[in-house]
């Protein structure tokens, strides 16, 4: 029995798709699906759906908050909700200003996307708080350690990935909060380690802080994340 398509599965393909053009691509950025960015170019956002409904159209109008060029792509299937109707859904992103993006994904094989529409302008206006806010996280992420599409699972954000490389630092035993500052290059560390989002800290004295019972076991559960993000050749 064939394994249904799920919304990560068009993840790669966008990616590469873009990637291929000169963007440089990451993935639930702010609640977007996918942002790709090139210089000299608008943020581009990447709305994923296995097919077409109103709830993908939900979150393009969502999404035109961050920037004005929106794609929704779209998996190529019977069940895609384009079938019989895909001028209607052409029409009806052109007005909204969206672009749509068709993904097929061959048995066995690497996926590829066609461009069905290119984004038109919208009338909505960005707000240039939310988007200056979106291309600092994604300035601001060490590589694309999620998948667009996912849902229930802990997003790698740039402040997740501050708390590892500080998690890390505390391996090997309890630091101050300069000598944290040092190792990881880290401006607001003091603020990481006082917040303790995630409760891997413990402050044995002022200034001083060790991993928490639950910081020792993040060291492991997180390990092939902190090799990425201390790896110096990436």
């Amino acid at each position: 029995m064939t394994q249904a398509i799920r919304e990560t599965d068009l993840y790669q393909p966008v990616k590469m798709f873009f990637e291929a053009q000169g963007y440089e691509v990451k993935s639930e950025v702010c609640g977007c699906d996918v942002v790709a960015i090139k210089a000299n170019n608008p943020i581009t956002i990447i709305e994923l759906k296995t097919r077409f409904n109103l709830e993908l159209l939900l979150q393009g109008v969502d999404r035109l908050s961050y920037s004005n060029t929106i794609y929704l792509a779209i998996l190529e299937s019977p069940n895609s909700g384009l079938k019989n109707r895909l001028n209607k859904v052409k029409k009806l992103c052109y007005i909204l200003g969206f672009g749509i993006l068709l993904v097929t994904i061959p048995v066995d094989k690497v996926g590829y996307v066609t461009t069905i529409l290119e984004p038109a302008s919208s009338r909505l206006s960005n707000n240039k708080r939310k988007s200056k806010k979106l291309s600092k996280e994604f300035q601001n992420r060490c590589g694309d350690l999620n998948t667009g599409g996912s849902t229930r699972i802990p997003i790698m954000t740039a402040y997740r990935q501050n708390a590892l490389r500080v998690l890390n630092s505390l391996q090997n035993g309890r630091k101050t909060i300069a000598e944290l500052r040092e190792q990881t290059g880290i401006n607001n560390i003091g603020n990481i380690l006082q917040r303790n989002f995630y409760g891997w800290f413990l402050r044995t004295e002022r200034g001083v802080y060790e991993l928490s019972t639950e910081g020792l076991k993040s060291t492991q559960k997180y390990a092939h994340v902190i090799r990425e993000l201390t790896n110096p050749y990436k």
